[in-house]
């Protein structure tokens, strides 16, 4: 995820074992899932990500761009994943030429962004004609609340609005889908008073679980509980309509 400033929920991942956590979570999942399944399986072509801190949505190819405003997290993806290219850019200002990209992935950065406007020009810009964008982004404005503030959310979107900026770059709409539900806020405000208590409390330290045996233990458990939760976030995305979700995802077309 590409931010401006620091994000407290890094407090949790400052070892190296920690890391691995991130990518576990369910709602990470559940993006990189329905990604992929947008993503074109025959002829990938140039893929770029933008945004992809140390938990980027495809994994599978050689043929793709990393890029973060993090040095740290690039450093750390590549240590960890190798797969591929890694520059540190600005996603208002990308270092690319144009029309260089057959798929470009962009999944929870625009709301990161002092000036979304322009970073999706640039997106534009850097596609090839015909190529698609992947685009996932926090969706209703109405759920804007303190959880948003604490990851660095600047906004929340409506589905009209983003579609608006997209067309106003050339970009066309192919399809929209629903990511995460209502479930998705609920949890997050549950999980944000929890860690609340923790930092308040500080019964949370790296160094008092950073024996091998223990994180194995520890994250074993955090993998189990994300998987089956995983699966109970994507029946509740189902269920809902769209005018509910918390996150969609939108697959669009370069037209000029």
């Amino acid at each position: 995820m590409e931010v401006s400033h620091s994000n407290p929920f890094d407090d949790l991942f400052e070892e190296e074992n920690y890391v691995l956590l991130k990518n576990y979570l369910y709602n990470y999942l559940l993006r990189k899932r329905a990604v992929e399944k947008n993503i074109m399986i025959n002829n990938l072509g140039l893929i770029l990500e933008v945004g992809s801190g140390l938990s980027p949505m495809i994994t599978n190819t050689d043929a793709i761009v990393y890029s973060d405003i993090s040095l740290a997290a690039l450093q750390i993806l590549r240590r960890r994943h190798g797969k591929g290219f890694y520059v540190v850019a600005d996603g208002m200002h990308l270092p690319f030429k144009s029309d260089v990209f057959d798929q470009t992935i962009c999944s929870e950065v625009l709301e990161h962004l002092t000036d979304d406007r322009l970073a999706l020009k640039e997106l534009a810009r850097v596609m090839r004609l015909s190529s698609q964008l992947i685009l996932t982004f926090p969706h209703r404005q109405v759920y804007f609340t303190y959880d948003d503030r604490f990851v660095n959310h600047l906004r929340r979107y409506e589905l009209t609005e983003m579609t608006d900026r997209l067309e106003a770059v050339g970009l066309s709409s192919i399809s929209i889908q629903k990511v995460l539900g209502p479930l998705e806020k609920v949890t997050m405000c549950f999980v944000l008073f929890c860690f609340s208590l923790v930092q308040k409390h500080k019964t949370l330290k790296p160094s008092e679980t950073g024996q091998p045996g223990i994180m194995r233990f520890l994250t074993a458990i955090f993998q189990g509980a994300n998987l089956f939760y995983a699966g109970l976030a994507w029946l509740d995305a189902r269920i809902m309509p769209r005018s509910l979700a918390t996150v969609l995802l939108i697959r669009a077309e370069k037209e000029h």
